[in-house]
């Protein structure tokens, strides 16, 4: 006699969203309406994290700061870099 038995439910394959911006790139916050946001102020991207509520994160720090910051990747723009 042959007997089939079930393995362990699989669960559901789920895609994860990609990084846009990669560790070392400059990016921007993206200004919001009624929030001024500096013109010049850029950031490095010194880590990619999980994604929240869907879009991916990022740990950015600016060279004028002291401390870092975590945002999602809808609340960024590229920078281009100017050739000095």
């Amino acid at each position: 006699m042959i007997r089939f038995t079930k393995g362990p439910a699989s669960a559901p394959r789920v895609e994860k969203p990609s990084h846009r911006f990669t560790v070392g790139q400059m990016v921007r916050i993206k200004s919001r309406i009624g929030i001024a946001v500096k013109d010049a102020e850029t950031f490095h991207v010194k880590a990619t994290l999980p994604a929240k509520d869907g879009s991916p994160q990022y740990r950015i720090r600016s060279d004028g700061e002291n401390h870092e910051r975590v945002t999602t990747e809808d609340n960024l723009e590229g920078v281009e870099a100017v050739a000095e």
